[in-house]
């Protein structure tokens, strides 16, 4: 496994170029804003060069991307309200303990999942939260 230091659309074009020619490659997309902002071109590159790739958000799925798996964002968005409402209310930040998110959700785009000729397994399907079809 190698990790790819990108900043921008051209590095990641040419990383992703590169790292397609070895066989039996796979990319697992790290969460930043540079992935974020350049998910149709990620997403775009990993088709082209028939690369399964996993990512950490729901919108590379939903733009046409394998599987993503990471937390709930609408979660944490309902969650956070709860700690403006104490902090409008006189609570001292400093004082609120920290949150991780609790809720995961896996999703798999099963037209990808056809264009790049992979079968996902039955069992993966029924643990998935969302499949696109």
């Amino acid at each position: 496994m190698a990790a790819l230091a990108v900043r921008d659309a051209t590095d990641i074009e040419q990383h992703i170029t590169a790292f397609a020619s070895e066989p039996g490659g796979g990319l697992v997309v790290a969460p930043h804003a540079v992935t974020l902002g350049n998910r149709k071109l990620i997403i775009e590159l990993a088709v082209r060069y028939c690369l399964p790739a996993v990512y950490s958000d729901r919108y590379f799925a939903e733009s046409g991307g394998l599987v993503s798996f990471g937390n709930n964002t609408a979660d944490l968005f309902r969650r956070a309200a709860t700690y403006i409402d104490l902090i409008l209310k006189g609570a001292d930040p400093a004082d609120l303990p920290v949150q991780l998110p609790t809720k995961f959700e896996l999703i798999v785009n099963l037209k990808t999942a056809k264009t790049l000729g992979l079968t996902i397994s039955e069992s993966f399907l029924t643990r998935a939260d969302e499949v696109i079809e």
